[in-house]
């Protein structure tokens, strides 16, 4: 009996050696090894592109002049930083107005009907009136450019003339981006980034709508802004509507 239970207990030793072995074997033996990856988002899903790898925005030129121009030069420019207004942008019209290519002025010399007339401010800056030819208007108010007027009838043809100028037609704004019928469109006053978007037709459905890109031009200098929809437009200000991303 003692010698069958020493040798029942060798055989259980060698059974556990072995399984120890072949544990150990299992452990150190070197295969593949799945790695997770990481779950792609639905912009991934939807458009192929890697997560956080959004593509740059490109507007479609389907022609030339102005729109292509600025279509270009939002798509090559870079994304401009947020601004955050605590008021709303204060937009200079009526009599500290400046004036500039496209708007369309009322011109009244009281007394001359030949020189009463309505003139648009071409592309030069300049609008072009009998007996004095080309008068510079661009970044002039209405009130210094009827003074300019005035000084040069007084300068060989009327004695005293009396000159009042009013802003007929203001000069257009653009809209482009994920809108349903980006272009060029009249200024409307009072208008503002919100209403330039519904004259446009409203968003496409990949638009971005809680901010928009403004480009804003006065005295040679332009602001480039992103912005909250309510903000005040000027005329010929530039809204581009970027594309979301989720």
């Amino acid at each position: 009996m003692p010698v069958a239970r020493a040798f029942r207990w060798s055989n259980l030793a060698s059974l556990a050696a072995s399984a120890a072995l072949a544990l150990g074997g299992c452990v150190q033996t070197t295969g593949p090894v799945a790695v997770m990856q990481p779950r792609p988002d639905l912009d991934s899903m939807a458009y192929g592109q890697p997560y956080n790898a959004p593509q740059p925005v490109v507007v479609a030129n389907n022609g030339g002049g102005a729109i292509a121009a600025l279509s270009n030069s939002f798509a090559a420019s870079p994304a401009p930083m947020p601004v955050g207004y605590s008021a709303p942008m204060t937009v200079r019209q009526g009599a500290s107005y400046h004036l500039d290519a496209g708007d369309k002025l009322r011109v009244v010399v009281y007394g001359q009907e030949g020189l009463t007339n309505s003139y648009a401010i071409d592309a030069g800056g300049s609008i072009t009136m009998p007996l004095i030819g080309a008068v510079p208007a661009r970044g002039r108010t209405t009130a210094g450019l009827a003074g300019e007027i005035a000084a040069r009838l007084r300068n060989g043809y009327i004695r005293e003339p009396s000159v009042a100028v009013e802003i007929e037609t203001y000069r257009p704004f653009f809209i482009l981006g994920e809108v349903l019928a980006p272009g060029q469109y009249p200024y409307v006053p009072n208008m503002t980034v919100e209403s330039a978007v519904a004259i446009a037709g409203g968003f496409s459905p990949r638009a971005k709508r809680d901010m928009v890109t403004v480009t804003h031009s006065e005295n040679g200098a332009s602001m480039r802004a992103v912005v909250p929809l309510g903000t005040p437009l000027a005329p010929g200000d530039t809204v581009f509507v970027g594309e979301r991303w989720f």
